[in-house]
């Protein structure tokens, strides 16, 4: 029996076309900027988000963390929704790498109010941290795959820029939002001071993501990437893999959303799950279930499907490069039977 893995879009496999790029990469040693396929990678990042330059970094933690130290200082606040990844999956990264204070803000979804950003700001008074960054997760993991509809990031950024506020965008699912939205990845990045984008989820590179900003954010950005480990040297095998699904997955994630379409909809149908049609955006499907979860995903497992509990009675399952319709078919058969035991 196939395994059939929606535990995330992380767990996809190079490509033929993508091995073989890797094999004939031109490297070089990027530590000291001679990597002539990082520093393709970076320029074509830099300029599909709309930003002045990229650091290229092994995972969107890393570029994640790189960004709140860059614009922060120890004792500062960063702002982020209460469901956002640097919050609940970088293993407590904030303050105990930056010494930075991170303030969960209410949110629908993942998505902000500009008013709540607005409110959230503290007054400068010796007693309080400085807040000094606002967050913003798009497209949001933890809402659902949500997309942020461009106004209203806007409008969120805006805010924050009143208050005096730096902006970074964890945006490992961004060309996710891109597709859905039918909009330019940089309607969202260019409004930012920093922006990050993974390589290694949807867009099915082994390994990756990139950190693009403004100038001066990047030149701090590479001085904490050698200080966290993250500078690699002939990285070039690792870029050409990214480059490679830069160019040709984007459109493709398409095809993952309208698969996530079809699981959600055939899920809906079975008894004992529910499923939020209208939350199913992207390639993520959370599915709400009478059975406990942890019960569930291990009879899933049994008919050799794998998606990971969210919650007590919750799973999530996730569409990929290495999922096709007919496993999404395949795969309702199975649950189907799993449930039903």
């Amino acid at each position: 029996m196939k395994p059939i893995d929606f535990r995330s879009d992380t767990v996809t496999k190079p490509t033929p076309a993508m091995r073989r790029l890797i094999a004939d990469a031109e490297v070089g040693d990027d530590v000291y900027g001679e990597d002539p396929t990082v520093r393709r990678l970076e320029e074509r990042v830099a300029e599909r988000l709309g930003l002045e330059a990229a650091v290229f970094v092994p995972s969107g933690t890393q570029a994640n963390q790189i960004a709140i130290g860059a614009h922060c200082r120890s004792g500062d606040e960063v702002l982020t929704e209460e469901g956002s990844h640097i919050l609940h999956y970088e293993g407590g990264a904030v303050p105990a790498l930056w010494g930075v204070q991170p303030a969960p803000l209410p949110g629908e979804r993942g998505l902000l109010k500009p008013e709540t950003v607005a409110a959230a700001v503290r007054e400068d008074n010796v007693h309080n941290p400085r807040t000094r960054l606002l967050s913003l997760e798009n497209t949001h993991n933890r809402g659902g795959g949500t997309v942020w509809p461009v106004d209203r990031f806007r409008a969120v950024v805006e805010a924050g820029r009143k208050a005096g506020l730096a902006v970074h965008l964890d945006g490992a699912r961004l060309f996710n939002a891109q597709v859905a939205a039918g909009k330019p990845a940089s309607a969202w990045a260019s409004l930012t001071d920093s922006t990050s984008v993974c390589f290694s989820k949807g867009l099915g590179a082994p390994v990756g993501s990139a950190l693009a900003g403004k100038a001066d954010v990047i030149r701090e950005a590479r001085r904490l990437r050698k200080r966290l480990g993250g500078g690699m040297r002939q990285a070039g095998i690792l870029a050409a893999a990214a480059l490679y699904a830069l160019e040709h997955h984007v459109e493709r994630l398409a095809e993952d959303h309208a698969n996530a379409r079809r699981l959600a909809e055939g899920l809906a149908q079975l008894p004992g799950v529910k499923v939020d049609l209208a939350r199913v955006e992207t390639n993520m499907v959370f599915a709400d279930l009478v059975r406990p979860a942890a019960e569930a995903s291990a009879l899933l497992l049994k008919q050799g499907v794998l998606a990971n509990p969210t919650g007590p009675h919750s799973i999530r399952l996730v569409c990929h490069l290495d999922v096709s319709t007919a496993d999404i078919d395949d795969a309702l058969a199975r649950i189907r039977q799993a449930l039903a035991s």
